[in-house]
């Protein structure tokens, strides 16, 4: 079954549904959901981003957004939950998560012309949840301190430390502290992480 995606014009007014295939070939604007985890310990926070796998069609092998995913025709933003549940195995609650507003998303590659219309949201913590990777979506859950990862985004920092694990297809698991730049992050637009360290860091400020 193919899935589909409802589709907007300019104005983000539904206008139809097409195939994700015809979404991402024609470039209609369509909906998803995007959730960062950010965890405080001792007063310092730091935000969480998922290795994906290598099996991933698209930017295999590189960090990304905690959880994130399309939603389809028939859901809700609330129905985004879902990939939180997929991908990382942790079963949250709508209420539980902050919003962060709609961040408008447009990137062109040589594959697919990607433009969405994200609802973003944080997920803010203690303690470590009990993870439990999709391993064709996810490899590994790496964080770093959100004061850099801020800084990154702004271009006065062009290397983060992460520190996490990575997952191999076995599911064992290896504890890793690993540097990485711009390239080593999905392609998102700078102004799509910019908006998105602004607004966590007015969230908790």
């Amino acid at each position: 079954m193919k899935e589909h995606l409802a589709i907007f014009n300019e104005q983000q007014q539904k206008i139809g549904t097409a195939t994700r295939e015809e979404v991402h070939r024609l470039g209609h604007w369509h909906e998803t959901f995007h959730c960062w985890f950010l965890r405080k310990e001792e007063g310092e926070y730091y935000i969480t981003f998922q290795m994906r796998s290598s099996l991933k069609q698209d930017y295999p092998n590189l960090l990304d957004i905690t959880a994130a995913g399309h939603l389809l025709a028939h859901e809700t933003v609330q129905d985004g939950l879902r990939e939180v549940e997929e991908e990382l195995g942790i079963t949250l609650s709508f209420e539980e998560l902050h919003s962060l507003g709609v961040i408008l998303y447009n990137v062109t590659t040589d594959a697919f012309i990607d433009r969405e219309i994200c609802h973003v949201f944080l997920y803010l913590y203690e303690g470590m949840p009990r993870y439990e990777l999709q391993r064709e979506e996810v490899s590994g859950l790496l964080e770093a301190k959100f004061t850099d990862f801020y800084a990154f985004c702004r271009g006065t920092q062009e290397i983060l430390i992460l520190s996490g694990f990575l997952e191999d297809t076995e599911g064992i698991r290896t504890e890793v502290n690993i540097p990485a730049n711009k390239p080593a992050f999905v392609p998102h637009e700078d102004t799509y992480l910019l908006q998105v360290a602004s607004r966590i860091a007015d969230f908790i400020k």
